[in-house]
Parts: structure tokens; sequence; C-alpha cells
């Protein structure tokens, strides 16, 4: 970072969540909100019995937390695919190839001028909860909004995508 220059944080709202194919990923349509990336490690105590101080943190097992993701009802299967996927599995009807149900997500940050800023590899993900159709209100006046709550074995930031070069503007210097 330049000396004295402040950077703006980037924006909630531009991203977009890309899924794996098998042949590479593709984006997911529709795709209006993400749950945060959350993970927590549990705190083990220890203490020596010749230690005259009390018990010292230590860090135990890191649980990563479900992420939900949200999108407006569209046309494109690929959504509603997946969740069959791991139900199928679940009930004995799915292949048992171990990665027939289990997906990569990459989640991707924009800044303003719609350059890619951030990107996350979510890892061997899979679909643990899924609604197809909200309730449906003839009152309503609302996009139509399916859910689903994905597990995953971790998450790391892609280190390979760099922090853009705004364009400068007219009278810019």
């Amino acid at each position: 970072m330049a000396e004295g220059k402040i950077k703006s944080p980037y924006k909630n709202f531009r991203f977009r969540v890309l899924l794996d194919t098998g042949t590479g990923f593709a984006e997911v349509a529709g795709v209006s909100k993400v749950g945060g990336l959350k993970r927590k490690t549990e705190v083990i105590e220890h203490r020596d019995g010749s230690s005259p101080l009390g018990p010292v943190p230590m860090p135990g097992k890191t649980k990563y937390e479900p992420i939900t993701l949200e999108r407006g009802v569209t046309h494109d299967l690929a959504f509603e695919d997946w969740a069959h996927k791991a139900s199928a599995f679940r009930s004995g009807l799915g292949s048992l190839q171990s990665g027939d149900f289990r997906k990569d997500l990459r989640i991707e940050v924009f800044n303003d001028a719609g350059q890619l800023a951030l990107a996350y590899s979510v890892y061997n993900c899979w679909v643990s909860d899924y609604q197809a159709l909200p309730d449906l209100d003839a009152n309503g006046n609302a996009v139509a909004i399916q859910s689903m709550t994905i597990q995953n074995e971790g998450w790391q930031r892609d280190l390979t995508a760099q922090e853009p070069t705004m364009p400068k503007f007219g009278l810019e210097g």
C-alpha cells in the first residue's frame, strides 16, 4: 500500500458464486445472498504439573460453519441438480463415487469498477438443506427465492486474486 493512501473497503453486493462442474467452474445463476465464511477453533486448556502459572490455552479442532446461498428461482438446474445428488447419496440411491455430490465453490468479490478484488475457494461442499420454492403469496410483490445450506471442509483465500488498480477518470492525477 502506498504511504498515506487510504483504501476504501469493498462493498458486500458485488459478487458471484462459481460451482465446480468437473471440467471447470461455472457461475451459479441468480445468487443474491451468500452467508459469511466462518470458522471456529476450539480452545484446549493445558497445565503442566510443574508450572506455577494457570492453564495455557492451545488450539484444538477447527470447525467450518455451513454457508447459506440464496437465489431467485430460474430455469437454471445446476443448483437443484446438486441438491438432488446429495439427497440421493444419503438415501442410497446415488452413486457411491466419493466426489459425485461434493463440489468445490469459488466466491468472488468485485470492486466498484467491476474488477475482481477477492476470491475464496471453499472445499468439498455438499447440500444439507434445500428449499426449492418459498411460500407463495398471490398478494405479494417479491422475487421467489430458493435457498440451500452447504456443509464444507474448509476454505481459504485465493492469493492469486491481486488487488486491482482502480481506473482513473478525466481530471484525476
